[in-house]
């Protein structure tokens, strides 16, 4: 069963709200094994809302409506869909009740548009509004099923997880259910990703495959349909087998988690700690590593050492490393390890990290913007420093070299070569 969610209501085109409805019933949708090709919006008005029924006809069976189900003259989505059926609307006695005895309750003197709220499409099937007032509608015509929902997402989260969920298990007997896996990858861009594994998505067939790009991040999304949880894990597993033997070295997890809590649970498998010292990304990377919950049995602390005079009395780092015609500079390979290796002695840490460098918008020190050093420092272990040429606003270069840092670290901790 195809299906097209339709959403009405002018605001969501305003951007005055965001679409939840339709991300809620997407997933709501896969799990019942019915698939979501297409997301319309349409503003309040009779003439747009038949030409996107009109539309949605010609590629779903199955049309979803969130919204316009109200009591004002702007509440078109049952006036329009009946008249394209031809179909009369009809009070929904229960429904009414319901809405006159609110009223009543309330000592509100009722005006003749609430009764709005109760029409339903003749021949229809209601639903029963448990959260709100209007009535939801479900009915078949012509091999198309219709189903009218409330915007209201506490409302439209409640009809469908009951009655209108009924309502499709019925219409749709035993469907395969539509499982996913998420893995994810750093130190590669998409477009490379995608190159390691073009034969494999061109080949796709069950399961899919679906790269998409996050800062700093790529994440690939396996799906497949499966009458059960175990029959899919057997062909998800299966994919991901080929695409870790490709590019296990970026992927980091086989689950839809960010790149520092990746890292902080290898810490903690490990028993290690760690701790910061940044210039450029000015505390960014310490804030990544604390946002995972109970990071602070890893995480030792950070300095944020911006200017030269930080680096010299928080790390100890001579100004002569640091200012002077013939020194290194603060933007240096040698000032990254001497960062890197004074916070980790300072915080008693098992590594420190380090990252100094030009975020923008204009050049230092002589240095291009985008240049970026990332200093990892291990007792007993030679520190290793990182070059990297970034690009992007001065918040893009921020934020992939916490990122950068937080892999190169990560490739450390899994004993893999930088």
């Amino acid at each position: 069963m195809r299906a097209e969610i339709i959403a009405v209501g002018t605001e969501l085109l305003l951007g005055q709200i965001v679409n939840t409805n339709a991300i809620y019933l997407s997933q709501k949708l896969a799990d019942l094994g019915i698939d979501v090709y297409f997301q319309t919006v349409v503003g309040d008005n009779a003439a747009r809302i038949r030409l996107a029924i009109e539309t949605a006809r010609t590629r779903a069976d199955l049309l979803l409506f969130t919204g316009g189900l109200g009591p004002t003259q702007d509440d078109l989505t049952k006036d329009a869909l009946a008249e394209y059926l031809g179909r009369d609307l009809l009070i929904h006695q229960p429904s009414m009740d319901k809405i006159e005895a609110m009223f009543a309750a309330r000592g509100v003197h009722m005006v003749e548009s609430n009764r709005r709220q109760a029409l339903m499409l003749q021949g229809s099937e209601p639903l029963f509004n448990e959260a709100g007032l209007a009535v939801g509608n479900a009915l078949t015509v012509d091999g198309t099923h219709y189903l009218l929902l409330p915007g209201p997402p506490r409302e439209m989260r409640t009809m469908f997880d009951g009655p209108a969920a009924a309502w499709l298990r019925k219409l749709s007997g035993e469907q395969k259910k539509l499982y996913s896996r998420t893995l994810k990858f750093a130190g590669i861009g998409e477009s490379n990703l995608e190159q390691e594994l073009l034969d494999l998505i061109e080949a796709q067939s069950d399961p899919t495959i679906a790269p998409y790009a996050k800062e700093g991040e790529v994440a690939i999304r396996l799906s497949t349909k499966a009458a059960d949880e175990k029959e899919a894990a057997l062909r998800l597993d299966l994919t991901e087998e080929q695409i870790r033997a490709r590019t296990g070295q970026y992927m980091y997890a086989a689950e839809d988690i960010p790149l520092e809590e990746a890292v902080v649970r290898l810490l903690r498998a490990k028993g290690l700690k760690m701790s910061t010292a940044e210039s450029c990304t000015g505390g960014l990377l310490a804030e990544l590593i604390t946002t995972v919950p109970g990071s602070s049995g890893e995480f030792k602390g950070a300095v944020v050492t911006y200017t030269n005079e930080m680096k010299h009395e928080l790390l100890g780092i001579p100004l002569s490393q640091l200012e002077g015609a013939d020194a290194p500079g603060a933007i240096s390979e040698s000032t990254a390890a001497l960062m890197a290796e004074r916070v980790r002695e300072r915080a008693k840490s098992d590594y420190g990290i380090s990252l100094t460098g030009v975020a923008g918008p204009a050049e230092s020190e002589g240095k291009p913007v985008g240049l970026v050093y990332c200093g990892i420092a291990r007792n007993g272990r030679p520190t290793a420093v990182y070059t990297m040429q970034l690009s992007g606003s001065r918040s893009i270069i921020r934020q992939r070299a916490a990122k950068a840092a937080l892999y190169r670290l990560w490739q450390e901790l899994n004993g893999l070569k930088g």
